[in-house]
């Protein structure tokens, strides 16, 4: 995929099925600012409302490359919740995308809801129980930067049950994936390419990179770990890592 310039503000910038957000939920929102900071060379802003996909509790921030929005890190409101990276897909319609996941197996997490002006979101997962996230933008549009080092890249589902994910997804998103435009942002993958057999199905985030084994060097000097070396794949080589706090995602490094 080529690299993309800036995107206008307030543009409705991505079709629906696309990925156009993402944001990890925390422990310690600092320490991940740290962490991220210095991986990827972001700079942070505050969150401007509480339940905005890019800023959706108190003391979150939001992430920038090159001086524009690319994730948001989230402080986590319960200890119990899981320390995940979550995508959002982009719809100009949430409640009648949400009608859709629903009639083809899928269930609603939480119930589409207004976020003042910037739009409204909702959770959801899919037959397998993947969890990921539904945006209908307002005036926060989703990603200003993407397809390079620093920014979202692609998305990996893993998953067990590739017909079933296929149908779903393949009924669901069908533009985004089969149109005659389509660029797809997201694969799919068994569970156990990469993970133990009783990892339960899920995305996994890929962050575009220059040089993947010098990544990893960074990632275990800031207090991450390698799950997987690098290995080579369809789109490029890549590894997966988890943050200082136990977040998994991956770095891409395209071919």
């Amino acid at each position: 995929m080529a690299e993309s310039a800036p995107l206008p503000a307030g543009t409705a910038a991505f079709p629906e099925g696309v990925p156009c957000w993402i944001d990890v939920q925390l422990a310690d929102v600092a320490a991940g600012r740290r962490f991220y900071g210095e991986l990827f060379g972001w700079t942070f802003e505050e969150g401007h409302h509480p339940d905005e996909p890019g800023a959706p509790a108190r003391g979150a921030v939001r992430a920038h490359h090159h001086g524009e929005p690319v994730a948001a890190l989230v402080p986590k409101r319960d200890g119990r919740m899981p320390t995940v990276w979550t995508v959002y897909f982009a719809t100009p319609d949430v409640t009648v995308l949400a009608d859709r996941i629903e009639a083809e197996g899928g269930r609603l997490i939480t119930a589409p809801t207004p976020v003042g002006d910037f739009g409204t979101r909702a959770l959801a997962a899919d037959p397998e129980g993947a969890v990921f996230g539904l945006w209908q933008a307002g005036a926060h549009p989703g990603f200003g930067r993407r397809y390079e080092p620093g920014t979202f890249c692609w998305a990996e589902l893993y998953a067990r049950d590739m017909a079933t994910v296929d149908q779903f997804y393949g009924t669901v998103f069908l533009d985004a994936l089969f149109g005659p435009d389509a660029s797809p942002d997201f694969g799919r993958a068994p569970v156990s390419d990469v993970f133990p057999s009783e990892m339960p199905p899920h995305f996994l985030v890929h962050f575009g990179v220059e040089d993947c084994e010098a990544v990893i060097g960074t990632v275990n000097r800031l207090g991450g770990r390698v799950q997987a070396a690098p290995f080579d794949t369809s789109y490029g080589r890549v590894a997966v890592v988890t943050d200082n706090q136990g977040a998994s995602f991956a770095v891409l490094q395209r071919s």
